[in-house]
């Protein structure tokens, strides 16, 4: 009967992807920054190609932010500045930088990656940084390998490493948790708010949601639909003979039964009581009366049974399409008209009615 992504969840879900974007953006805007820096510092220190090379690596990030800023493409803004951040960082171990302190950049790598990554593709990536950078500092003989460390500067890079990245591990398994257990609470939440608690149909104000999207639907794309407000004839009996337990379960069965008979793009709710709505959309009154009838039929022909005695359950019902009404209001009231109309008919029908539906009733009776 739902999405399993609601519009409020939706909402959510850009809405963090609109905090991420910005985040990549200002780091962006740093890492620039950084780079045109420490390249100044290293070219009036005199090494003027390390200077240059950092200059260089800002060039791909200002064209991944310009190419954002043109396409909005998430993806590639946050596939673009991984791959940047990993190139610059390979350089950065394997050149040493500037007095051999390159390697320390790789501390800003784990937050990033856990944050923007999943926990499984992050510790990949991780796992794969631990072994190039394993190989630059055990085989410094290598092409295009010039920094050399000391055994003491490996030992506490790789273990402070180490560190950091469980601990960013654990943050970040605990955020996610945290947030699983929010969406979680808040489908339920949600769900709450939509559903009759008793007959796990739809509730009054999702009927009165959904009549509105789909008249607005229909003002804006012609697309047709009908409803039909049912009502459980002589209820009050069934509570007052049986009692309220077997009123309850009557309901349930009904809902069941309702269920198998509706299509999945239909909409039944429990309008209040014994009363229940269907919402047809893309249905003329035709259809709209078909699916109503067989709907009574299988109510009449299904045994209601409580405590070993037989409860008598029938329906009545009336059908009404919007082609017929220029408005939510005037549809709803017309199809309550067309209610009583069947019970004032005798009950156990649908009205308006129809020759194939008369013959039916009649064959039934």
């Amino acid at each position: 009967m739902y999405d399993n992504l609601t519009l409020s969840q939706a909402l959510s879900t850009e809405h963090e992807e609109q905090q991420v974007s910005r985040l990549l953006s200002a780091v962006s805007v740093m890492a620039i920054l950084f780079l045109f820096g420490i390249g100044a510092k290293a070219w009036h220190s005199g090494d003027s190609t390390h200077g240059v090379i950092l200059w260089l690596f800002s060039v791909p990030i200002i064209l991944n932010m310009l190419w954002f800023a043109r396409t909005g493409n998430r993806r590639t803004q946050k596939t673009g500045l991984l791959t940047f951040v990993a190139l610059l960082l390979s350089y950065l171990v394997a050149t040493g930088g500037e007095s051999s302190t390159g390697p320390l950049w790789f501390y800003a790598l784990p937050p990033l990656l856990f944050f923007l990554t999943s926990l499984k593709t992050g510790t990949a990536v991780l796992l794969f940084c631990y072994l190039a950078a394993l190989i630059v500092f055990q085989f410094p003989d290598l092409p295009g390998i010039t920094a050399e460390y000391n055994n003491d500067f490996k030992i506490r890079f790789f273990a402070t490493l180490t560190f950091e990245s469980f601990f960013c591990f654990v943050l970040e398994a605990t955020r996610q948790s945290a947030r699983n257990k929010l969406v979680s609470f808040a489908q339920a939440h949600e769900h709450a708010a939509r559903t009759d608690e008793l007959t796990g149909l739809a509730n009054r104000r999702e009927m009165l949601n959904r009549l509105n999207a789909e008249f607005s639907r229909y003002q804006r794309a012609g697309h047709h639909f009908s409803i039909a407000l049912i009502d459980l004839d002589l209820f009050k009996q069934v509570n007052d003979n049986h009692g309220h337990d077997a009123g309850d379960k009557v309901l349930q069965r009904f809902a069941e039964v309702t269920r198998g008979v509706t299509r999945q793009t239909d909409l039944a709710a429990r309008w209040g009581g014994e009363e229940f709505m269907l919402l047809l959309p893309d249905t003329t009154l035709l259809q709209a009366l078909a699916l109503a009838e067989r709907l009574r039929s299988e109510i009449a022909n299904t045994s209601f049974t409580h405590n070993g005695a037989s409860v008598p359950v029938t329906l009545s019902a009336g059908v009404c399409s919007i082609s017929n009404a220029s408005s939510i209001n005037e549809l709803l009231k017309q199809v309550d008209v067309q209610l009583y109309t069947a019970k004032g008919s005798g009950r156990n029908q649908i009205s308006p009615r129809v020759r194939s539906q008369h013959k039916a009733l009649t064959s039934s009776t």
